[in-house]
């Protein structure tokens, strides 16, 4: 035990020497990844239930890290541990299925944009949890990126940003991005030293054992050798680089630069989107939405400019 506890504490020592801008290009890639899954996740969600996809999704990648972790650091479990990832993993969980659900009745561009909410829904819970204040040039990006996200989701168009006309999915991937809110101030919050791989997977454990108590009894009713092979190779690119990856660079992440800065990262996801989009063959939105996108992307520089959060 005390070859471990040495052994933590000189992994931590190795990531506390790592520069601001290592972890700062940690996070850009993790944003590339994640604005990946919203149009990998519209692209299968109509072949299977949104509760069950996730689930495959979780197992995936904890049977796929879960050795790793095992051989680097040992799976250091303890009961302790294991609520702390469970809260953690709740408001994961709760994101994902909304995410999946709501792709069947809005677009990847849409949710992409309500994603960046979270830096505001962060800021709130981190005020709250983690006494974290904020500066007046951070509400100043908070106000201009949630004046972005509107502009996106009514396609520029004043009228509907005014009558706050939502569909059903941005209403439900909205819920989601509540809880979503909460995950990095949790991590932060409920973090005691352990490697942030160790975290990692015992968050996508807890995560697939949430989704079987939920969904557990569906399995039987699936006719799982009908589901097409593009629907498993999107799972399965999901588990790997959007769960385990980016699970643990925002993991990792979180503790240097703190929960207000990693969500802010969020910001990014419908510029990228935007050219992901374009780049597989779906064009460009309307140029009235563009705009929109522009403020969202001042917004997230201002907020990752102002010190004093990490």
């Amino acid at each position: 035990m005390g070859n471990k506890q040495v052994k933590l504490k000189r992994e931590s020592s190795v990531f506390v020497r790592k520069p601001l801008l290592q972890i700062h290009l940690f996070m850009f890639v993790a944003s590339i990844l994640v604005s990946t899954s919203f149009i990998v996740g519209a692209a299968i969600t109509e072949a299977l239930d949104p509760a069950l996809l996730t689930l495959i999704r979780f197992i995936i990648a904890a049977i796929i890290f879960g050795p790793i972790v095992h051989f680097r650091y040992g799976l250091q479990f303890s009961f302790n541990l294991l609520w702390r990832c469970a809260l953690i993993s709740g408001c994961m969980v709760s994101f994902f299925c909304a995410m999946f659900l709501s792709l069947r009745y809005t677009s990847a561009l849409n949710t992409s944009a309500i994603f960046a909410l979270v830096p505001s829904f962060s800021c709130f819970y981190a005020f709250f949890l983690l006494k974290e204040r904020l500066l007046r040039e951070q509400f100043i990006a908070l106000f201009c990126g949630l004046f972005g996200v509107l502009w996106v989701i009514f396609d520029g168009d004043v009228e509907r940003l005014l009558t706050m006309q939502w569909n059903y999915g941005d209403l439900i991937f909205l819920g989601g991005c509540v809880f979503m809110g909460l995950y990095a101030p949790l991590v932060k919050m409920l973090h005691r030293g352990e490697s942030m791989a160790v975290m990692t997977f015992w968050v996508l454990v807890t995560g697939a054992l949430w989704l079987l108590l939920y969904t557990g009894r569906d399995i039987v009713n699936v006719s799982w050798g009908e589901i097409p092979f593009f629907v498993w190779a999107g799972i399965s690119y999901l588990a790997v680089f959007t769960t385990i990856i980016t699970f643990f660079l925002t993991q990792y992440s979180v503790l240097f630069l703190g929960p207000t800065r990693v969500s802010a990262y969020s910001y990014l996801y419908p510029g990228l989107v935007l050219v992901l989009n374009f780049f597989i063959g779906n064009g460009l939105p309307a140029v009235n939405v563009i705009p929109g996108v522009l403020v969202i992307l001042v917004a997230m520089f201002v907020l990752m400019g102002v010190e004093g959060n990490a």
